[in-house]
């Protein structure tokens, strides 16, 4: 493990295993750098392969306040320590993260985003479901605010969330809850501008779960057409952890991508 020092200050946790050109995998939600576990050794074959934990986890410091622009700063710090050309795969929020950390370095080779939620809309987000996410976090009832999460924001099939719950990182993923809020704020708050984008030009993958719901689609499909050089690869049979059940597929995926 290295300690990374982001621009504010806070330290960043993260890991590299493998050799070759090196590629950053940033978690989502709820994770943090043990969700890479099932694809790491596909992976290291081919990658010098580095992992974090974001910040407010795992062995990773936290600021006093939160900002989203903190989160990118961190990953385009970690990116402009490794040196040379670095290829980023985001999943979810830490797509997110990682399509805005683009605009922070050049150091960019290629960038793979992962079902990035630029919008909350068809989620069920609400008002009244910030509330109750709120009350179950003042309450102590971590656990509960996980599963209402992965059940009611983004809409996990039942027989997912019992895997979840049955893995070794159900309690890191636990322990993690008291950042949910502050992701949701924050995409909740987000307003995609294709037009800062409009200089990119780096290869950029869409990885879109087959069974996924329309809103990831809509997402894919807005990104695709705002950012050039893009294209949307369809996971078949899978929705929003391919990393998870289907690891031979998702690490294929990436190795055919960025090779």
């Amino acid at each position: 493990m290295e300690l990374i020092t982001s621009r504010d200050g806070t330290p960043i946790a993260s890991w590299q295993r493998g050799a070759g050109d090196p590629l950053l995998l940033v978690h989502g939600t709820t994770s943090d750098h043990l969700v890479w576990t099932s694809v790491l050794a596909a992976l290291e074959h081919h990658f010098s392969v580095w992992t974090l934990d974001r910040r407010g986890r795992g062995y990773s410091g936290d600021s006093g306040s939160y900002a989203f622009e903190r989160e990118c700063e961190d990953i385009a710090t970690i990116i402009d320590v490794i040196g040379g050309r670095v290829h980023l795969l985001g999943h979810s929020f830490g797509g997110l993260c990682a399509l805005e950390a683009i605009l922070l370095t050049s150091n960019i080779g290629k960038l793979m985003l992962y079902e990035a939620p630029i919008s909350l809309a068809g989620s069920g987000w609400s008002e009244m479901r910030e509330a109750t996410l709120q009350n179950l976090l003042i309450s102590g009832n971590w656990e509960e605010a996980v599963l209402l999460f992965f059940r009611d924001i983004l809409k996990a099939a039942p027989h997912e969330i019992a895997a979840m719950q049955a893995g070794s990182n159900w309690p890191g993923r636990v322990a993690t809850a008291h950042t949910i809020l502050r992701e949701l704020q924050s995409v909740d708050k987000y307003d995609f501008n294709p037009h800062r984008f409009d200089s990119l030009r780096i290869p950029i993958m869409l990885l879109l779960g087959e069974d996924s719901p329309a809103r990831r689609y809509q997402a894919a499909e807005v990104l695709c057409r705002s950012l050039c050089g893009s294209q949307i690869k369809i996971l078949p049979g899978q929705q929003h952890g391919a990393m998870r059940t289907a690891p031979d597929l998702f690490a294929h995926e990436v190795i055919e991508f960025f090779r």
